[in-house]
């Protein structure tokens, strides 16, 4: 028996003893954890800045503040969130008590990616707990520092079969995916995520796919220039552009182009100065595989900012593309990285035709001083998430689902949605024995007309 299906095993007996059942549990299990993350804060940063170079202060918000936000809120809702829902009853089961029954799916497996490798592996991973599962974690290779740390504060926490980490490649993934698990969630690129939809589907398993896509980000020609380069710099080339809900391109319209690319390449500047290499603000790229397909991404291409890069300190810069139409190989995939492409559009026509040849996008992004504008983008366009004269704040926010549709995704959590997505609500009726109305029994009369008249006055 391989170490992976040992550890299966144990989980599989864990569930099956019935101590995550207990809601006490869990939540002593969620404080425990809270404060050990806590207490780990420094060598959390410390570890993700070894991974992806990131500046502690980057770190400190976009991963390690927003799963203490979530653990927070988890604590402090989760005798709400667990407590046996009452639904209205029908009137064919009267007398009846009606209600939803919180129920956790039972054995639970979570692959996580690398490019934000704490906030990633522990936002779902707090949901999962507080539904009561068990959890084999997966995180990523190509983030060994914060995988090392995670592992090292879950086993210090939880008891063996109830929460493990477990570490590897594609053939640890690949050996993991041949078990029957309960849920499965997954958050990496659309290529994998059919992989693993399609080992679930063999166990009809229920899953998460948290993937990406090309995101579009609309500049029409009533935008604030100044703002909004800000606010698509920020986003785009936050984490080395390594972001799934980063804008993935700009449409611009013709007649602001010029003054947004001039924008945008001083507030690139802004943030990083006039070498980001030499910026502490500025990330690096993950791993080498990756950063070759960035070089690959800007081969021939028109550059109007940026493009320097450095293979040994897996260096690549801030870099804005002109590209003159959709067929550019820069928009054949996601970029999932620091190239921006810039696009122009002369009418919404030739808006809606770039943006619907690529599949639903995770994030939508719209600058304009025009509400009706961007109420008729937001409302003629399929995505996961999309905001209005800024980028990715709405991964921030856990009162909203964060999610995609499509090839961008399946499913959401955040906060409650967490909470949610990993828990079966299962109905329950209780019913009473004091009458027994005999209309549903046989023998059934040969005109019921009376029947109907009260059925329909009661719907």
């Amino acid at each position: 028996m391989s170490s992976v299906t040992n550890i299966y095993e144990k989980q599989r007996l864990f569930f099956n003893s019935n101590k995550t059942k207990s809601v006490g549990f869990r939540k002593r299990k969620l404080i425990e954890l809270k404060n050990t993350l806590i207490n780990n804060e420094a060598d959390i940063l410390s570890a993700i800045n070894k991974d992806l170079g990131k500046h502690y202060y980057e770190s400190y918000l976009t991963e390690y503040f927003m799963i203490i936000s979530e653990i927070k809120k988890t604590i402090k809702n989760i005798n709400v969130w667990t407590r046996p829902q009452r639904v209205k009853s029908s009137i064919l089961n009267f007398p009846s008590r009606d209600y939803l029954l919180s129920d956790p799916y039972g054995c639970t497996l979570q692959i996580s990616p690398w490019n934000y490798p704490f906030q990633l592996s522990m936002a779902t991973l707090i949901g999962s707990i507080a539904a009561g599962n068990t959890i084999i974690l997966k995180p990523s290779e190509y983030a060994p520092k914060t995988s090392e740390i995670i592992s090292e504060i879950i086993s210090s926490i939880f008891e063996e079969g109830h929460v493990n980490v477990v570490t590897g490649g594609p053939k640890v993934a690949t050996e993991l995916l041949k078990l029957r698990w309960d849920h499965i969630i997954f958050t990496g690129s659309t290529k994998i995520g059919k992989i693993i939809a399609a080992a679930a589907a063999k166990h009809l398993t229920p899953t998460i796919l948290e993937l990406g896509g090309k995101s579009p980000c609309i500049v029409d020609q009533t935008a604030k220039i100044k703002v909004s380069s800000k606010r698509i710099a920020w986003a785009k080339f936050i984490n080395c552009g390594q972001t799934c809900i980063a804008p993935d391109y700009i449409l611009v319209h013709d007649d602001i182009k010029e003054k947004l690319i001039k924008g945008l390449s001083s507030e690139i500047r802004n943030l990083y100065g006039k070498k980001a290499i030499d910026s502490e603000s500025y990330g690096k790229i993950a791993h080498i595989k990756h950063f070759e397909r960035m070089i690959e991404f800007i081969s021939d291409e028109k550059i109007l900012f940026g493009g320097d890069h450095d293979r040994e300190s897996l260096y690549f810069g801030p870099t804005i593309i002109e590209i003159q139409n959709s067929k550019s190989k820069l928009m054949k995939s996601e970029i999932f990285g620091p190239i921006l492409p810039i696009i122009t559009f002369s009418n919404e026509e030739e808006l809606r035709e770039i943006i619907l040849e690529n599949e639903k996008p995770l994030g939508f992004y719209i600058f304009s001083e025009k509400r009706d504008f961007i109420k008729k983008m937001s409302r003629y366009f399929s995505f996961g998430g999309g905001v209005s004269n800024d980028c990715i704040i709405q991964f921030v926010n856990n009162n909203l689902p964060f999610g995609g549709i499509g090839h961008s995704g399946m499913g959401k959590y955040h906060g409650k949605y967490s909470f949610d997505a990993f828990t079966h609500f299962k109905p329950f009726i209780e019913r009473g024995t004091w009458v027994d109305i005999p209309l549903r029994y046989a023998p059934y009369p040969s005109s019921f007309k009376w029947l109907k008249k009260v059925l329909n006055f009661f719907t």
